[in-house]
Parts: C-alpha cells; sequence; structure tokens
C-alpha cells in the first residue's frame, strides 16, 4: 500500500475482460475504466479487449451498449474521455474450450503497444465456468506474464476451492494472481488501519480487556434484483460471509504489521483466520425474505437463504473469549456496511442506576468514512446526572476537495502496480472455507422474514440483550 501507487503511470497494458457484457462490467468494471482514465491514472497506451460465450454484435455496436452503461452509471460523463476509452476497446469470443482467436488478438495488441506491454486478465465469471476458463488460458499462452484477477466466490466449498486452487497453480504463480474482494477496495475499510494504528487513544483499548463484542453489520434494502440465478446457486452465506465480512473481520481483528506492505498485511490477516474458531451451525442463523421464490430463476420450494447472522470467535490473546457478530441480507430494513465495537462498562454505581448503555465506536463504512464515539458526560444542571453524547468524524467534510477512489477503481489500479496488499491469498481463502465448511455441512434451517425487516428473530436474538445496533436507537 506504497504512497505513490497511486501516482506512476503504469506500463502499457491489454485488458482482457472475461464476462464483458456481464452486469459487473457494465457496473462497476467499464465504468472504473473511465475512471481512472478521466484522472489519467491508466496508461498512456492501453487496449481492451472484451470476451465471452456470445457476440454482443460488431465493435461498434459493442461501443454502444457500453456508452449506455457508461451515461447510467458515470455522472457527468465526459464524452471526449468516453470516447477514446470506447475507442481502444473490441470483442473476441471465447470459451473454455477454444480460446485461439482470442489468444491472436491479444499477442496483437501487445505486438501494437511494443515490447514493455503487460496483460491484465480479469475473470469475471461463474463459479462453475473458473477452472475451465484458468485451464484455457493455460492452453492458449494466454496466462504466461499475465496478471489474473479472479472474483470471489473463490470457489464453493473447501473442496472446490483447493480444486480450483490447484488448477490456478498449474497454470500461473502465486504472484500473478489477484483474487478480488471489492470490500477491500473501500476507502473506509482501508481506514480501519490508519484509525487503529496511527492513534495511541484507539489501538491501546483495541482488545479483550477493553471490548466486550464486535459488530460487523451489512444489511441491504435490494432484493436479489434479477440475480435469482446466482442466488440459487451461491447463497448469501458464500456470497458475503467467507469473502467480505470475514475480510473486514481480519482488518479489525489483525495484530499491527511491521509494514503496510502486501506481504506483512497478508500475514497478520492471514494469522486472524488461523486463530478463528471453526463456525458453529447452532450460532449461526439463515433467513430467506418471503417473496424471493417468486423472483426470476428461483426455485418454488428454494431453500436458499438471502441473510445470514452468525457469531465468531478469534482465538488469539488480543480477542479470546470476545464474541464477533456478523449480519448481512437482502430486502432489509436499511443500507449500511457498519461495524460496531462495544466497550466494557466500568462501575457505574457512582452515577446511579442511569440506565445508560456502554461507549460504543462506530465505523461507517460508506465512500467517505464516517466515525462516531457514543460517549456519557454530564447533563448540565446542578446535579451530577449523566447524559448520552457522540463525537463525530466526517472524512468528506474535513477535506472537501478529496475524492476517494471507488474500490473497483482502486483495485485495477493496484492490478496495474502489481501491488497484492488488498488482494486474498491462497491460504487464506484455505482457512476460510475450513471455517465455514461446518455451516456448509450442517447448514441451519432457512427462516422466512418479512421484507423491508431486520431478519428472523432469532436473528435478532444473537446478540444478547444488548442487541444489534442497527437499526438506529
Amino acid at each position: 500500500m506504497s504512497t505513490d501507487s497511486t501516482t506512476t503511470t503504469p506500463a502499457p497494458h491489454v485488458f482482457v475482460l472475461f464476462g464483458a457484457t456481464g452486469d459487473l462490467a457494465k457496473r462497476k468494471l467499464f465504468p472504473g475504466i473511465y475512471r481512472l482514465a478521466a484522472a489519467s491514472r491508466l496508461p498512456e497506451d492501453y487496449a481492451i479487449i472484451g470476451s465471452g460465450r456470445h457476440s454482443p454484435g460488431s465493435d461498434d455496436e459493442f461501443r454502444q451498449k457500453i456508452r449506455s452503461s457508461l451515461e447510467e452509471f458515470v455522472d457527468d460523463l465526459d464524452d471526449a474521455v468516453a470516447d477514446d476509452v470506447l475507442g481502444r476497446l473490441t470483442f473476441q469470443t471465447s470459451d473454455a474450450d477454444d480460446g485461439k482467436d482470442l489468444a491472436a488478438a491479444v499477442e496483437k495488441a501487445l505486438k501494437d503497444l511494443g515490447d514493455d506491454a503487460e496483460k491484465l486478465i480479469y475473470l469475471s465469471v461463474p463459479p462453475s465456468a473458473m477452472e475451465p476458463m484458468i485451464g484455457m488460458l493455460g492452453r492458449e499462452g494466454l496466462a504466461d506474464g499475465a496478471r489474473i484477477v479472479i472474483e470471489k466466490p473463490f470457489g464453493t466449498d473447501l473442496e472446490t476451492s483447493r480444486e480450483l486452487d490447484a488448477t490456478l497453480k498449474d497454470v500461473v504463480s502465486e504472484d500473478q494472481v489477484f483474487r478480488i474482494d471489492h470490500f477491500l477496495g473501500k476507502e473506509a475499510v482501508q481506514n480501519i488501519l490508519a484509525l487503529r494504528f496511527a492513534n495511541g487513544l484507539i489501538e491501546p483499548a483495541w482488545n479483550r480487556d477493553h471490548i466486550c463484542s464486535v459488530q460487523i453489520d451489512v444489511p441491504e434494502e435490494l432484493t436479489v434484483e434479477g440475480r435469482g440465478s446466482f442466488y440459487e446457486s451461491t447463497g448469501c452465506f458464500r456470497d458475503m460471509i467467507s469473502t467480505h465480512l470475514c475480510q473486514v473481520l481480519g482488518f479489525v481483528a489483525m495484530e499491527p504489521p511491521v509494514h503496510l506492505d502486501a506481504l506483512a498485511l497478508r500475514n497478520e490477516k492471514s494469522k486472524v483466520f488461523a486463530a478463528m474458531r471453526p463456525l458453529d451451525p447452532e450460532r449461526v442463523v439463515f433467513g430467506q425474505y418471503e417473496g424471493y421464490r417468486d423472483e426470476e430463476d428461483v426455485a418454488d420450494d428454494s431453500e436458499v437463504e438471502t441473510y445470514v447472522a452468525l457469531e465468531a470467535y478469534v482465538d488469539t490473546e488480543r480477542w479470546q473469549g470476545v464474541p464477533f457478530y456478523l449480519r448481512t441480507g437482502k430486502a432489509l430494513g436499511a443500507t449500511r456496511r457498519t461495524i460496531t465495537l462495544t466497550f466494557r462498562t466500568p462501575p457505574m454505581g457512582r452515577f446511579g442506576d442511569n440506565g445508560y448503555g456502554p461507549n460504543e465506536l462506530v465505523l461507517e463504512l460508506t465512500d467517505s468514512p464516517k466515525i462516531t464515539v457514543d460517549l456519557h458526560a454530564k447533563r448540565p444542571g446542578p446535579t451530577m446526572e449523566l447524559m448520552d453524547s457522540s463525537l463525530h468524524l466526517d472524512l468528506s467534510e474535513d477535506d472537501p476537495d478529496d475524492k476517494p477512489l471507488e474500490a473497483y477503481e482502486r483495485l485495477l489500479l493496484d492490478v496495474m502496480r502489481g501491488d497484492q496488499t488488498l488482494f486474498t491469498r491462497s491460504d487464506e481463502v484455505d482457512r476460510l472455507w475450513q471455517i465455514c465448511q461446518p455451516v456448509l455441512d450442517a447448514p441451519p434451517t432457512t427462516q422466512p422474514y418479512e421484507k423491508g425487516s431486520w431478519g428472523p428473530d432469532d436473528a435478532l436474538e444473537l446478540p444478547g440483550e444488548r442487541g444489534w445496533r442497527l437499526p438506529d436507537a
């Protein structure tokens, strides 16, 4: 995470985007490339080759489809920048059985860009297609010298993740692989490191002696919205817990790394996962919102979970005995990304039975990070009476001219730099599947919940009397 990682101009690149006509490419990848171009963060010379099994038509028709996506997902589109990006864009069909024409197109693009040109291959394909596509990259020589970005989930359980890793290792080395988890590209998640390790007020209290619980809460108001087929094959647990929420837990729970570089930071995160207990299915709640079975491509009798709440433990000296409560789901009462650290309450008898709750440190993982600290103070007046008070820090207000990079922008830029700091290493993936496998082997019964609610009652009761911070009191 070097300080110059966003200022040095990358070498010429050929970007190869599998799944170029898919939803992720439309919503995130092409808008991310456009914004990097608008900020002059792309190489001076580059080419973009979209690929997939089915042709979107001529190159001009493909460019028009992508322009429509940019117009939908980019505010204040600069036509000149868009024209430049789209002018470098072509499409070449390929599949797991036949990639010869794509390999020829990539080879020609590399030759046109010069001897120092590099390849970045982005695999936005379903888990079932990942292994065959990687095999094709190896057979056609496309993986040679390339940096390969792999979208989550990395397999669907421990066995398939190990099969995927073995396939990767047959084709490329670990330093060529960038397992992307876009939560780690979020400015607010990275700010966890700065908040902890740059502040002597906070780091000494970031442990079990002072903290009694941690909540990582990522509810969404949206339904599966046309992603029924994906959810039927993956479910919320695989989609969110084994990836996003556990990775955030790793940032919260890690020991101070010696340096903020890929090796040191990922080593410390890996130690957290090594110390995590395998999840207890008895402390996991699955839910499914009412109406999910009416969604397109969803089975009439589906038991797939759209909601997960669970309790986890990290058995290190810092966190022994402290529960981590993780919750995420679709069609809930709000869209938030919140980490709440609840502090142990000192003896309060001297102030009487005031009924106030404990101090809490709350991190909102928005694009512009927000931090809240809930404290107690004396109420103005003649008696020694306590009142609740909150301190608020909004980084967008403190530095209004700063424009943080969107997660995919940051991570695409890091891939071009060869910086793996914010990407997931193979041993992390393997250990997280070990932690999650007991739930996959004995999944809890999926309970119904109303749209706009906060999930099943069993999940609401999981953290005990204190409950979840969300919804805000």
